[in-house]
């Protein structure tokens, strides 16, 4: 199959094209980090639930305290602690021991800070021995107000949330025990080539460790899906369908892979395996369709390819390192963003990127998206139109080098309309740190 010359843009619309969302199901709150939901969350009660004391002191009367800040001399008539406890009326004159998130006794409309008053401060585990307390008003009443922070049937969070450990946290203060997420995704990582040897194992002549595998599958999880990982996988055409077959086929749970995501193998060269499967069914027919070979217009990372195995979608990434990871970015991602129902999936083909000064110059790739992998350096000062002391970005080292990737602070992203970058432009830059 003859490859299809594409831009990065339109290389991200067919892999989304490849991807829906996975169904949902609902599941414990505290089990859910990481899913996105599927349906908007309200408040079922109010945050805080009642009125309380913002800080550890007396609740009182403003009635009973003069406008103009003079002390007065009140009795106090009993202690409330946070937590269940009888509410005793605060009446004229009267002043009630309070512990911060302890309900507000009635009558009472105010809590002056025990550090402001005569008795200084109080000793943990000593019993009450003060019959009065001098005070006065305060600016503030120190009173958390019930739904002050969210009111009962408040909107907390849309459908295609993500859920954070913030927001696990603001559910839970509001009620919530169980929501709709869909499911994390399963994706099977495997890289090709027979040079590659396993991690840890002993290398041989003309043999190199296996880092695309083990890199591609830590990209996996930190993107929110679970990984499988299988290979790496010779360049034998029959031991890569094995593995294919493998990743989609159903373990003892009924789950099979969701996506699959192969490093290597997808160029032009006589021994590339990824390239042979894609063009030829097998003995035991048609494992591969909707077949897609690309020359994407970016580098590094020009040689793509796009299929379903046994149904399943499939992203054939090349093997340069570099490549591989800056695809996973640019494609992979996006189609395991989809997959988990993110709400930002697909929106841009580099959605996290932010604006960055270049500190120096480095050339383009005419025509082709170039990503390097770049680091944050104190900008010079003599860089126009920038403010001293400011960061910006110097290439890591080459392009292609897997030592840059591991010591870049992000990947720049130069249109292919750019020749050359100057110091002082602003670069895109995907931030990996």
């Amino acid at each position: 199959m003859e490859p299809q010359a594409r831009s990065v843009t339109e290389h991200v619309e067919r892999v989304l094209a490849l991807v829906a969302p996975l169904r949902a199901a609902a599941q414990d709150l505290e089990d859910a980090l990481g899913s996105v939901l599927t349906e908007d969350l309200n408040a079922f009660v109010s945050v805080p639930p009642f009125d309380g004391a913002a800080m550890d002191g007396y609740a009182v009367r403003l009635a009973d305290l003069p406008p103009d800040g003079s002390q007065v001399t009140l009795q106090v008539t009993g202690d409330v602690a946070a937590g269940p406890s009888s509410l005793t009326e605060v009446g004229t004159g009267q002043a009630v021991r309070i512990m911060t998130g302890a309900p507000l006794p009635p009558g009472a409309d105010a809590v002056i800070p025990v550090e402001r008053t005569s008795t200084g401060r109080f000793v943990a585990g000593a019993p009450r021995a003060e019959e009065s307390v001098t005070l006065a008003r305060q600016p503030r009443p120190h009173v958390r107000r019930a739904g002050e922070d969210v009111r009962q049937g408040e909107l907390l969070a849309r459908a295609g949330t993500e859920l954070t450990a913030a927001l696990v946290g603001a559910l839970a203060a509001s009620g919530t025990v169980r929501v709709a997420v869909r499911r994390r995704p399963l994706v099977a990582v495997v890289s090709t080539g027979s040079e590659l040897v396993p991690l840890g194992g002993a290398l041989g002549p003309g043999q190199i460790t296996d880092s695309n595998g083990p890199m591609l599958a830590a990209a996996v999880r930190a993107a929110g899906a679970d990984v499988v990982r299988l290979g790496p996988v010779t360049d034998d055409p029959e031991a890569l369908r094995r593995v294919l077959d493998q990743a989609v086929r159903a373990d003892a749970d009924g789950a099979g892979a969701d996506l699959i995501v192969t490093a290597g193998g997808v160029s032009a060269g006589a021994a590339d395996v990824v390239r042979e499967v894609l063009a030829a069914p097998g003995p035991n027919g048609p494992g591969v369709t909707d077949v897609d070979v690309a020359t994407v217009a970016m580098s590094p990372g020009k040689p793509q390819a796009l299929a379903r195995w046994g149904g399943v979608p499939w992203l054939a990434l090349p093997g340069n390192p570099v490549g591989a990871y800056a695809s996973f970015e640019l494609f992979a991602r996006p189609a395991i963003d989809r997959l988990r129902g993110a709400e930002d999936s697909g929106r841009h083909h580099t959605p996290r990127a932010v604006p960055l000064v270049a500190a120096a110059g480095w050339s383009g790739s005419p025509g082709r998206l170039l990503v390097v992998p770049v680091r944050l350096v104190p900008l010079p000062d003599d860089v126009a139109g920038t403010t001293p002391g400011s960061a910006g970005v110097v290439p890591a080292g080459s392009h292609h080098s897997l030592s840059a990737l591991a010591t870049a602070d992000g990947l720049a992203f130069v249109p292919p309309a750019v020749e050359k970058v100057r110091p002082g432009d602003i670069v895109q830059v995907l931030m990996l740190r």
